[in-house]
């Protein structure tokens, strides 16, 4: 056994980690000056201090800096001396707080969100001190800091970031007048948070966020112009607000009031947004995630991403307001090059017609295919580029025929738009409408418009408003059949392949849901979005020719003998070389995702079919995992965490994971089947923090989510594991409790329950089984009685979860409510029961409190009558002599 010195790894003062990550390069060279800094001061006077520093600094380059972010480190993580070291920084400094400022910004845009709250607060009050002294430069780290603020997020943390950078910006207000990048892209942020803080208790910000917009706007006009035509949408959003309606109204009717070189509305929205603007409101986060599903999630394969990106960001009513900002960063800013474009990648409009069809809000939804359109209402095209019009035109095509209603509500607000957007611009508007369509044809993004406008599909009245608007688009030389791609010309366009994409699209798999009105069985509204494609079996070789060659010839030799073996035992021999190969320290981790792709294309066939043995057995599960993909989890898993190869092979892992989604649930089946890895469940922590999602609870989820998918027997072997390996991940809420109870039959049920029953899975505890039981409630009528059969399992007392009555409704919730009367019918009645029951609305169909109370009359009488006074006392407001 390790020692437990060994095991315990000291919390670093920057940044948040748990004890399985590896430690932070930038937080230990940060940590390393610090100690510098501390060595060369300990024990001696101020003046002593700064004369050691000093000739420190002078020594060269090195040293400098060393000093230099020792301070800067010391200035974020002790409030008590940041002020000494920030006057120590400005007296040693030697290159204009150049070394600062780069490091600033290194850490807002790859270390914010893991920052303490103390390095966090301090990192602002730096930046105020930066800007304070005019330092050059300190307007970018503002810029910077703007990215961090969320659009759709009224956290606290959020609106103190929010507010605290606004106070920045009011307090130094002549010096942000003298960037005027800065003022339009503060400008920009607010204006587009404000709309967030609508609420009473945020009312003070927005007025100081409204205070400072109008200031820029009025004093200068001329720099907030060059935000382009995303600053009238933005405005328009908040015009509604007193004072934003006095700017507005001179924004139509008498643009010299904002300034003598503006020439009117139509200047602005003639004017593209720049794609700094549009990137500016995602946060690094964000931006790296939707970069990631355009650029390396196959279509298909995106539910999972999605939905973790639905439940980091856009889960919450306010997050409503993001979708805008994520559709037109899509359209403005995600440009696929071509080799992208051709192949079988996430395409852009796949991404917006997800957030189209998760919009819970009319207005939002209003909101989003104005964002979607914005580009097409002056489209030029000498100035626009055809990809900011793209995206909205694919969505319409691809939606045809699958789900033709989303198709159908685009067309109608592209038609509408037209002479509503702004009435005296009508014949703009519809200019640029047809510009954009004519663009489309020209670059082949559609061979032809007439399948789309005259479709049988859309209802008469839209046809004919379509002709009307259309004409020249609405006669086809041809019957209007499906359109197909055709090759494009070598522009921007070109090379959109799709026929992979249209055939996956027209399948049931890859298409929306069913028309949006088909009820279910619970009598709420279907969910309507794109669903996973399913990969059909086909035997076909391996095929490594497109990465094969960015590998050395050494390793190069060795997957090629990989490929030709066909014995598992060679194979084993083999992959073991390539692992060695991998820990040597002269790998080239360049070739890394090329290696990933050989190996996810030679091993395809290990992730095709079931991964349990039928029979279970020791010797059954030995031999389940002795394939040459657990070569990696078998390296893993024997080699210590602090071994130099233990990260390499992680991210070896984690880039295959890219490849490969299904290696999470496989690497969980050996961390739980291999004698090798007993007591080793934790590694996947390790690997979980390895991989692009970087974060346990996400990966956990989305690796049972794949597991549920493709094997629910496999499902339930893991489970008990992960369970009591991972009780913060899966106790919390009920998102794996609804996983394996939608999969499960009554057989597997029952196996479940008695793991329970035998102690070896806990499923619920009593500080969150009430809110999963109140989740429970959404769910389908056998997920429903699955979960109450599990909780029923536990030994928990029945009055922790008593107050779930309080959200029972007689029509509604008939599950919950039967289960309850027969557990509430086993127990003896306390005060909080009687209570509850007494408490439930009063519904002439609703038995279910008289069936109750008539079962405890019969058996408690005298208690529960003693029950039922103590409550007639509790709420009899008559004086206490009558109350008897």
């Amino acid at each position: 056994m390790e020692p437990a010195a060994a095991k315990a790894k000291p919390q670093g003062r920057l940044l948040l980690s748990t004890q399985l990550d590896a430690k932070d390069e930038l937080e230990e060279k940060l940590e390393r000056c610090v100690g510098i800094v501390q060595g060369l001061t300990n024990g001696l006077s101020e003046r002593e201090a700064n004369d050691a520093l000093t000739a420190n600094v002078c020594k060269g380059q090195q040293q400098h800096e060393e000093v230099c972010l020792g301070l800067f480190t010391l200035s974020l993580t002790d409030a008590a001396q940041a002020q000494r070291c920030y006057r120590d920084l400005t007296l040693l400094n030697r290159d204009g707080m150049n070394v600062i400022l780069v490091k600033i910004n290194q850490i807002l845009m790859e270390k914010f969100l893991k920052l303490h709250d103390v390095p966090r607060t301090q990192l602002v009050w730096l930046v105020r001190e930066l800007v304070k002294s005019g330092v050059i430069g300190a307007d970018g780290v503002v810029m910077t800091l703007l990215k961090q603020i969320a659009g759709g997020d009224i956290s606290t943390k959020n609106l103190w970031l929010a507010e605290n950078v606004l106070d920045i910006l009011l307090d130094q207000k002549e010096w942000v007048l003298k960037s005027g990048m800065l003022i339009a892209m503060s400008v920009y942020t607010y204006l587009r948070l404000i709309v967030d803080h609508g609420t009473p208790n945020l009312l003070i910000l927005r007025q100081k966020e409204v205070d400072y917009c109008i200031s820029m706007l009025r004093e200068k006009f001329m720099d907030c112009l060059i935000i382009g035509r995303d600053l009238v949408r933005l405005l328009q959003n908040v015009a509604r607000i007193p004072e934003m309606d006095l700017v507005w109204k001179d924004l139509l009717h008498n643009p010299v009031a904002l300034s003598p070189q503006f020439t009117g509305l139509l200047q602005l929205l003639t004017a593209r947004t720049s794609r700094k603007f549009l990137a500016c409101r995602l946060t690094p986060d964000m931006e790296t995630k939707l970069l990631f599903m355009t650029s390396r999630v196959r279509f298909g394969q995106q539910k999972r991403y999605q939905d973790w990106f639905q439940r980091q960001y856009l889960s919450t009513a306010e997050s409503q307001s993001l979708r805008c900002d994520l559709i037109r960063y899509i359209c403005g800013v995600v440009h696929p090059s071509n080799e992208v474009l051709s192949s079988d990648i996430l395409p852009r409009w796949a991404i917006i017609g997800w957030l189209l069809t998760t919009c819970t809000s009319n207005v939002a939804a209003s909101n989003a295919k104005l964002a979607l359109f914005y580009d097409w209402l002056f489209f030029n095209p000498e100035k626009d580029s055809i990809m900011n019009i793209e995206p909205a035109i694919l969505v319409m095509h691809h939606s045809m025929k699958p789900h033709p209603a989303i198709t159908a509500t685009l067309l109608d607000f592209m038609c509408r738009i037209i002479p509503h957007f702004f009435p005296p611009l009508e014949t703009q508007v519809r200019q640029g409408v047809f510009n954009s369509l004519t663009f489309i044809m020209e670059k082949r993004v559609l061979a032809h418009l007439a399948p789309l406008f005259d479709n049988p599909k859309l209802d008469r009245e839209l046809r004919s408003m379509l002709r009307e608007r259309f004409p020249e688009f609405c006669s086809s030389p041809s019957p209007p059949t499906e359109v197909k791609m055709e090759e494009a010309s070598s522009l921007e366009m070109d090379n959109h392949v799709l026929d992979k994409e249209e055939a996956c699209y027209d399948s049931t798999e890859a298409a929306f849901s069913d028309d949006e009105e088909e009820v279910n069985n619970k009598g709420k509204k279907r969910e309507f979005r794109f669903h996973p494609i399913k990969e059909a079996v086909i035997e076909e070789p391996a095929d490594i020719t497109p990465w094969i060659d960015q590998l050395d010839d050494t390793m190069k030799e060795k997957v090629l003998q990989l490929q030709k073996s066909s014995d598992t035992d060679t194979q084993c021999e083999v992959m073991q070389e390539i692992v060695d190969l991998i820990l040597e320290e002269d790998f080239d981790t360049e070739q890394m995702s090329g290696l990933a792709s050989c190996l996810s294309e030679l091993f395809k066939d290990h992730f095709r079919g079931d991964v349990l043995p039928e029979e279970i057995t020791e010797e059954s599960l030995e031999e389940s995992v002795c394939k040459p993909v657990c070569l990696v989890f078998r390296n893993l898993v024997t080699m210590q965490e602090d071994n130099s190869g233990f990260s390499v092979l992680l991210d070896m892992l984690a880039e295959l994971y890219q490849k490969q989604p299904k290696i999470g649930y496989h690497l969980l089946y050996y961390l739980k089947a291999s004698k090798a890895a007993n007591g080793k469940m934790m590694l996947y922590e390790s690997f979980a923090q390895a991989t692009a999602l970087g974060d346990l609870h996400t990966c956990l989820m989305m690796d049972m989510k794949a597991c549920q998918e493709d094997d629910v027997r496999l499902l339930c072997y893991l489970t008990p594991s992960i369970y009591s390996e991972f009780p913060d991940e899966t106790l919390r809420s009920g998102e794996l409790l609804n996983m394996i109870v939608a999969v499960i039959d009554s057989t597997q049920l029952q196996e479940l329950m008695c793991h329970v029953m035998m102690g070896t899975l806990v499923m619920f505890r009593k500080d969150s089984v009430l809110n999963i039981l109140i989740q429970s409630l959404d769910w389908e009528t056998f997920e429903q009685y699955s979960t109450w059969q599990l909780f029923l399992a536990h030994s928990i007392p029945l009055e922790t979860i008593i107050p779930i009555l309080q959200h029972l409704k007689y029509k509604e919730h008939p599950e919950a409510l039967s289960c309850l009367l027969l557990q509430l019918r086993r127990e003896k009645p306390s005060e909080e029961m009687v209570k509850m029951v007494l408490s439930r609305p009063c519904h002439p169909e609703d038995q279910f409190t008289t069936s109750i109370l008539r079962h405890w009359a019969s058996k408690y009488d005298d208690t529960l009558s003693e029950h039922i006074k103590a409550q007639l006392i509790k709420n009899n407001n008559q004086p206490r002599k009558r109350q008897r």
